[in-house]
């Protein structure tokens, strides 16, 4: 996987972030198991719980492309630290796979990456609303 090209969307998609209230910009790649990317950033709202963060964006717009098989997420937040997906944004990643791989980014070149199922132990899954 071209974890660069994929840190590269989520930075252009970051330029994009609507966010006058806190004045930080995130931007997210998801990349499908068949290859196809889709980005999303952070739009904020007045009623801040009306909010939503780059990854959802980002996931929301694969699933509504009928893309819901996730391999991998880049996220670019602050050039200075690592941005990681905040709590509910790991609940939407989980949804979609416990094997997802998480990007985190500073630049194309300074990076980590961590499963969703790293980031998330002992989640509340699709798995535990399967009949037993």
């Amino acid at each position: 996987m071209d974890y660069k090209n994929l840190i590269k969307l989520a930075k252009e998609a970051q330029k994009k972030a609507y966010a006058p209230y806190s004045n930080f910009l995130v931007g997210a790649a998801v990349m499908t198991k068949s290859g196809k990317t889709y980005t999303g950033c952070n739009i904020e709202c007045a009623s801040y719980g009306a909010t939503n963060c780059a990854e959802r964006t980002a996931i929301f717009n694969a699933v509504s492309q009928g893309d819901r098989d996730i391999k991998a997420i880049a996220v670019v937040g602050d050039i200075d630290n690592y941005t990681f997906p905040c709590g509910i944004c790991r609940q939407v990643i989980i949804e979609y796979g416990n094997d997802i791989e998480i990007i985190v980014a500073k630049t194309e070149d300074d990076y980590k990456i961590f499963t969703i199922k790293k980031l998330l132990p002992y989640s509340f899954s699709p798995k535990d609303l399967e009949e037993k």
